[in-house]
């Protein structure tokens, strides 16, 4: 299980800062035209964040038997593409109804720092 987390924190990774890249040059006169450089920078931080964070779910997956961290890994996992993904789109087409779904996607990210606090208490 660890392997496939770190092949998703690296793709997490690798396309957190291609799209960070592609946003601040070649996206650049688009997200300030739509008013959205913050809410791209946002999904581009929040991406690198819990690239982050996978890898660490990676290790802990290692440590602790519990299935609360593989749970963690498959709610961030699913956070941050809902979240992450809404706002990028959002912010490219300005299309005003993926600001609504972001909150889902949030409420992954949630669940799955809760998944992670849970796993490591029951140890």
């Amino acid at each position: 299980m660890s392997r496939y987390f770190i092949l998703i924190a690296a793709g997490f990774g690798f396309i957190g800062v291609a799209l960070g890249a592609f946003g601040a040059h070649g996206l650049a006169a688009t997200l300030e035209a739509n008013g959205r450089v913050d809410t791209f920078e946002t999904a581009a931080k929040y991406q690198m964040y819990h690239a982050l964070a996978m890898l660490g779910i990676a290790w802990l997956s290692t440590q602790y038997t519990s299935n609360w961290i593989k749970r963690a890994g498959y709610f961030i996992t699913t956070g941050t593409v809902i979240f992450c993904g809404s706002l990028y789109i959002l912010a490219i087409t300005n299309l005003g109804f993926m600001g609504a779904i972001a909150p889902i996607g949030g409420v992954f990210l949630l669940a799955g720092w809760a998944a992670i606090a849970i796993g490591v208490w029951g140890k």
